[in-house]
């Protein structure tokens, strides 16, 4: 399990991308998280990120169609892989067995 153990950005992407789904794009998770977290997000730690996870294997990205009010420029969307999911279900297996027994926070 350690190979798939989580930093809390990285849990954070992931789980932005599996709310969005297959709207899942820079600009569209940096929003999630700032929504869901509080946490200001600069593009720059965000596609970095992107980027490792991808490495790892436990996400994937493609490009969509070029559009006229991008400059001719594609999103790239990003997907979720097994090893993301189970990665993400690791993590929060983690976190569950961390805060057992904690009665007061």
């Amino acid at each position: 399990m350690a190979s798939n153990r989580l930093g809390d950005f990285e849990f954070a992407v992931l789980t932005a991308i599996l709310r969005l789904g297959p709207q899942s794009y820079g600009v569209a998770i940096r929003e999630d998280i700032e929504t869901q977290t509080g946490r200001m997000v600069s593009i720059g730690a965000l596609y970095t990120t992107l980027r490792r996870l991808e490495a790892k294997k436990l996400v994937k990205s493609k490009f969509g169609t070029s559009t006229p009010r991008r400059g001719g420029r594609a999103k790239r969307f990003y997907s979720i892989e097994p090893l993301g999911r189970k990665a993400v279900k690791d993590t929060l297996l983690t976190m569950q067995r961390a805060i057992g027994g904690v009665q007061t926070i």
